[in-house]
């Protein structure tokens, strides 16, 4: 089968590496979402180590539609009893870019009366759906439809540990593209200077400690009529390769003591609490004798916290920072557009990156490079 991972605007690259390190080589982008063939086994070893795609899709059908006939025929023709059973909790999701069929609403009303008509010839008999849910989704692009089945559920963005909400908190998946796009691994320290709830440094250590992201939840496909040994066999060899001794260097610091607790709070549950170090602190007070460490950090934007001069104040001394840790290498998540006027020194490069469905910049700041005999183990991973 054809599995779909979604990938967020800007992280697509990332995506693709990450399968790549997962024994996926061969991929293909399809409107935002990456293309891996798979099976059964695949569904399980995806959902439960990807971290920073956002879904696994099973990729059903594909075909034209213009009008809501050619969506409600092509959709009853498919055999939807192959994953569907008789008491299946079907849910339908529509999108429509640069199509004829823009009303979602209709889409997903048509294509649920597609499968229930098809499933009541099927089974003879209602359908009640008070089994398990299945989430079926039609995506029209310039007029070619594909039906796509989530065997996620809940975001992959969730890992299990952010219990606790915090003010403006950074998805779990964004975070991890972040640590992606940096020089970070593991024999390198880390500190995360305005951690909120510790979702920075949380995906750094569980990277570091080799523990899959996913490994602490159940998924939609977990609850269906199909072999979930697949399933025990992928989270079995997951915690067999998790590197509990493994000592890492991850520090977040915050400001406000209740995003520490929290952060602590948050770290227990994903059973990291004793290898990072949180700490209430001002940014300003930061200082280390490590070196070529890595700074990591979502900081306030002024989109909804703070005032603009309290953010430029705050860059303006961030840059500060910087020069006094030459050699250390920093990493900027804002859509402040002047950050780098305020800030004091110009990017190494940057990309755009949505957050919260804003649109923002990841500065990537570079320090001195570290010695010849450790280059290749720090450079910068490849677009």
């Amino acid at each position: 089968m054809e599995l779909l991972i979604p990938a967020a605007f800007g992280v697509e690259a990332v995506v693709k590496r990450e399968l790549s390190r997962l024994g996926y080589p061969e991929t293909k982008a399809i409107n935002g979402r990456i293309g891996v063939n798979g099976q059964l086994s695949d569904i399980a070893k995806l959902n439960i180590n990807l971290s920073c795609g956002e879904r696994v899709l099973i990729s059903l059908a594909e075909f034209d539609a213009v009008t809501f006939d050619q969506v409600y025929e092509n959709a009853y023709a498919y055999d939807w009893q192959n994953f569907l059973p008789n008491n299946a909790r079907i849910l339908t999701y529509a999108k429509s870019v640069d199509s004829a069929l823009f009303a979602q609403k209709s889409l997903c009303s048509v294509l649920k009366k597609a499968i229930v008509d098809k499933l009541t010839k099927v089974y003879r008999n209602t359908l009640d759906e008070s089994g398990a849910r299945y989430m079926i989704e039609i995506s029209l692009y310039k007029d070619k439809a594909t039906l796509t089945l989530d065997t996620t559920g809940d975001g992959l963005h969730k890992r299990g540990y952010r219990k606790l909400a915090y003010t403006a908190p950074l998805k779990e998946t964004t975070a991890a593209a972040l640590i992606d796009l940096s020089v970070y691994n593991p024999d390198k320290y880390l500190a995360d200077l305005f951690c909120g709830s510790g979702t920075i440094p949380i995906e750094a250590c569980l990277r570091a400690i080799n523990k899959p992201v996913g490994i602490d939840r159940q998924f939609d496909y977990n609850f269906w009529n199909i072999d979930n040994s697949y399933d025990k066999l992928a989270r079995e060899e997951g915690y067999d390769n998790i590197k509990r001794d493994k000592k890492v260097f991850i520090s977040g610091f915050d400001i406000d003591k209740n995003a520490v607790s929290i952060a602590r709070y948050h770290a227990k549950l994903a059973g990291v609490e004793e290898k990072i170090h949180f700490q209430t602190a001002d940014m300003r007070q930061f200082s280390s004798k490590q070196r070529y460490g890595i700074v990591i950090s979502n900081p306030p934007y002024g989109e909804r916290l703070n005032t603009r001069k309290e953010v430029e104040v705050l860059y303006k001394d961030l840059g500060s920072l910087y020069k006094k840790l030459p050699d250390w290498s920093f990493y900027i998540l804002t859509s402040y557009p002047n950050f780098e006027r305020v800030f004091g020194k110009r990017a190494d490069k940057n990309r755009k990156i949505y957050n919260a469905n804003i649109e923002c910049r990841y500065y990537s700041i570079l320090g001195a490079k570290p010695p010849k005999n450790q280059e290749k183990r720090f450079t910068e991973t490849d677009e």
